[in-house]
């Protein structure tokens, strides 16, 4: 890699490194581009060409990832949206469902007993929502196309 390429991937981290740290906050692509010292189109063109997604589906899949954790921890549906930064408990709740396969409601309801005996780091892995294959987002990236 050239040195431009790595000075590029660096500040394309500090802007992932804000959305695993802020991610309850509101954030917008013209904020995680300005971390990034790049304008918000070179910016999402950038981030979706290292990290094989948007910045948006990026930011909502650690919303996600963090909402799985509460709910499993017994937290209602309506806090652990509100608590993860989404302000619309619809809208967590059908990209909930897209991304982890069943709605919150019966997320929470089902037995996590297997997770909750493991370490948290391999919980983390292995609980973390896959891309969907299927969405609107997806179906902008090219996933799934034949």
């Amino acid at each position: 890699m050239t040195p431009q390429e790595l000075e590029t991937l660096a500040d394309l981290r500090r802007a992932r490194d804000l959305i695993d740290r802020e991610y309850a906050e509101p954030l917008d692509v013209p904020t995680m581009a300005r971390r990034a010292l790049m304008s918000p189109a070179h910016f999402s063109r950038r981030f979706r060409a290292a990290y094989g997604e948007t910045p948006y589906a990026y930011l909502m899949t650690r919303r996600i990832e963090r909402a799985m954790a509460l709910l499993r921890a017994g937290v209602s549906v309506t806090d652990a949206c509100m608590a993860v930064g989404c302000t619309s408990l619809g809208s967590f709740s059908a990209r909930f469902a897209e991304v982890v396969g069943e709605t919150p409601t019966a997320y929470r309801s089902r037995q996590h007993d297997a997770v909750n005996a493991m370490p948290s780091c391999v919980a983390k892995t292995l609980t973390r929502p896959l891309r969907p294959t299927s969405s609107r987002i997806g179906e902008a990236a090219g996933v799934g196309a034949a």
